[in-house]
């Protein structure tokens, strides 16, 4: 989104930013993103669902670390760990999802 050709003012420059490849795959993605979320709440309860979503947070951190170089603290580090042991305990809890 750096680009100046994506940069603009005018109801054009939207429309054509909107029709670049990256952006028409992140739109696709946001769309499976939000499906597949709808499947997981129509399969179990949100109190098991929104941990077991929790750790894109968790792969955010590590593909931006891998892939992107980015710098990541040692206290930001902590907190990705505390998610990760969360999903990690609601995955081993049973569900209680009623009939």
């Amino acid at each position: 989104m750096k680009h100046d050709a994506l940069a603009g003012d005018g109801l054009l420059d939207y429309i054509r930013a909107i029709f670049n490849p990256w952006v028409m795959v992140g739109i696709a993605l946001l769309i499976v993103w939000m499906l597949s979320r709808m499947a997981l709440l129509s399969w179990a309860d949100l109190s098991y669902v929104l941990p077991v979503t929790s750790v894109g947070y968790v792969l955010a951190a590590v593909t931006g670390t891998l892939f992107l170089g980015e710098h990541i603290s040692g206290t930001r580090w902590i907190g990705t760990l505390f998610i990760m042991a969360g999903a990690i305990l609601v995955g081993r809890t049973s569900a209680r999802t009623t009939g």
